[in-house]
């Protein structure tokens, strides 16, 4: 049998790829059929990866100029995402359907190809994998944090850099059109189709290639040409099509999550500050407990350092008294009296200022726990207002894409699409031959005629970034 194979930049949501929810493309029926590979903590891959870096990194920089936490600097920069993911996929939903023979064959094939993906590329450190078979057609997502090592360039010797990862695994890159991404996805195709082939799927390229052939049967095969690759751009905008569906779906339960997310931080937050409350009430009454018998004890302290002894009033002795009645029958019983007082209140003010120390101990644990929770929640609010953005982005480039659909059709929608994308192609093709047929002739005219075509193509970049500024995913 002969089938498509599609390779592509995933979206990267890791709650989606996990089921921490379902999408509404997911049937909740088929989840237990999914197969999870690996699910590692992100932030622990990183430390994993790159702490002794950053310790190393560090070593006699200026506490300013110190890396605190890695993970958060690339979060928060924009030179680098935090992990990439990759989706496989054998076919489609009309010839590899979830639940059918072919599907459960497309499913051995993605697990064989898997099981060696870290293995072929090392520099591409796996931290999520997941077959997912509760979609249309089963599809495999792949999870990476891009790194290279002994880096001799600015800033760490290991750090994140999906451009170095593929490098060094052999891949050079080229044009723009021809990256080092684009030969690292196309070469994993050619290995799926090799274990594809081995299960008898045949791989379905579209488009062919002769070396000569005379006029007719030339235009022919160029018309057959292109028509197959409109026939492939259409399977590519339909499956993008399905991807921002899915995309979409996503977004709004990510938002939903975090909604909740938020009002348990908020319930959190109550709690902590009624538990802070609480125990700086307690404080404040054992602190005032102290306050009243710190004088008491100081007196005390003072009589024993002075007189070594309790100083007090003794009551006179009778006439003929003798010297040992009175020391045995007066002396004595108000010594011990004093004595059994002094230290019952020496044993009270101890237990007190133990109380209290435990109780300024669990105020300040409170006290921190309150502030973790406010950052916490700080997070969220903005990771919330991010999200809201996205979404806004999102929904409008949904309700245009869906109001050409009912105004025009899909059918139309498709064919105008083509008809740009074959009149782009025609214009830059005539472009490109004008600008030939109008280079100078000599080399030192040259020169100048070349800069001056790259300043008006900078240009024109340029407005085209103006013009469809906000319209981009």
């Amino acid at each position: 049998m002969k089938r498509t194979i599609s390779g592509m930049i995933g979206a990267g949501s890791l709650a989606h790829n996990r089921r921490d929810f379902v999408a509404e493309n997911v049937d909740p029926d088929r989840v237990q059929l999914n197969i999870c590979y690996k699910n590692e903590n992100l932030k622990e891959v990183y430390k994993e990866l790159f702490d002794d870096a950053v310790e190393r990194y560090n070593i006699g920089k200026r506490k300013d100029r110190q890396i605190a936490n890695y993970y958060e600097k690339i979060r928060q920069g924009k030179q680098e995402k935090l992990f990439h993911e990759v989706i496989f996929q054998i076919g489609n939903r009309e010839d590899m359907a979830v639940g059918t023979t072919e599907g459960n064959l497309a499913v051995k094939v993605l697990d064989e190809y898997v099981k060696d993906f870290q293995k072929r590329n090392p520099t591409l450190r796996v931290f999520g994998c997941y077959l997912h078979q509760d979609e249309a057609t089963p599809h495999l997502h792949i999870d990476f944090v891009p790194y290279v090592t002994n880096w001799k360039g600015k800033g760490m010797d290991t750090r994140v850099s999906l451009k170095q990862a593929l490098k060094s695994l052999g891949f050079q890159g080229g044009n723009k059109h021809d990256t080092e991404l684009n030969q690292w996805i196309n070469h994993e195709k050619e290995v799926l189709a090799e274990i594809a082939k081995q299960h008898g799927i045949e791989w379905e390229q579209k488009g062919t290639h002769e070396e000569h052939l005379d006029v007719y049967n030339f235009k022919k095969k160029e018309r057959k040409k292109e028509v197959q690759e409109l026939e492939q751009e259409k399977e590519n905008l339909t499956a993008e099509n399905e991807g921002l569906t899915s995309q979409i779906a996503d977004a709004r339960a990510d938002i939903k999550l975090l909604e909740e997310e938020k009002i348990q931080f908020q319930k959190d937050k109550e709690t902590a500050e009624r538990r802070a409350e609480k125990a700086e009430t307690e404080l404040k009454k054992l602190e005032d407990r102290r306050e009243f018998l710190q004088p008491v004890m100081d007196n005390v302290s003072k009589e024993i350092k002075e007189y070594g002894m309790i100083k007090t009033f003794l009551p006179e002795a009778t006439a003929l008294e003798r010297a040992v009645t009175y020391r045995e029958k007066k002396i004595k019983p108000l010594f011990i009296e004093m004595k059994n007082k002094i230290g019952a209140m020496a044993a009270q003010v101890k237990e007190l200022t133990r109380e209290r120390d435990n109780w300024k101990s669990k105020f300040q644990e409170k006290k921190k726990e309150y502030e973790d929770t406010k950052s916490e929640l700080a997070e969220v609010q903005k990771d919330y207002q991010k999200l809201s953005g996205e979404k806004e982005i999102l929904q409008g480039i949904a309700d245009r894409y869906n109001r050409l659909l009912r105004m025009l059709g899909k059918d139309m929608v498709e064919r105008l699409v083509q008809d740009d994308i074959r009149m782009q192609a025609e214009l830059e093709a005539k472009k490109q031959k004008e600008q030939k047929e109008q280079m100078p002739k000599k080399i030192g005219d040259r020169i100048q005629w070349a800069r001056e075509r790259s300043e008006e193509h900078n240009a024109q970049i340029k407005k085209n970034k103006t013009k469809y500024r906000g319209m981009e995913l």
